[in-house]
């Protein structure tokens, strides 16, 4: 079983920037690839970015690719996501997600969720 809760989300202007952090409970953190969604409001919620068990592999959705980078400390049990030059448009609500496969593939099943930040980019 795996428990995680983000952090760090809030209100920031256009331009702005933010460290999300997602800490995990659990013996087994270091063989999770983990997921980094949001979802704004009236939306589905989508893919942002994923990383896999080693943090030897990223991957992002195009339209943050340059501006968001993930990373992961095994020995904190956290995954962070930077988000750099946010736009109004990345206002959602920002959840981590955990999946036993150890890697990211599109269609991959995340096992355990979060609760969610949330993030307003607005003047």
């Amino acid at each position: 079983q795996v428990q995680l809760t983000e952090t760090g989300g809030g209100l920031v202007q256009p331009g702005g920037s933010l460290r999300l952090s997602c800490a995990a409970s659990g013996r087994s953190f270091r063989t999770y690839a983990m997921g980094w969604f949001r979802q704004a409001p009236g939306k589905e919620r989508e893919f942002v970015a994923a990383i896999d068990w080693s943090g030897g592999s990223s991957y992002y959705q195009d339209s943050v690719k340059g501006r968001f980078t993930i990373s992961r400390d095994n020995a904190k049990k956290t995954v962070y996501l930077r988000v750099n030059s946010l736009k109004p448009e990345d206002t959602a609500v920002y959840y981590c997600a955990a999946s036993g496969s150890g890697t990211y593939y599109y269609g991959v099943s995340w096992d355990y969720w979060g609760q969610g930040t949330q993030v307003t980019v607005s003047s």
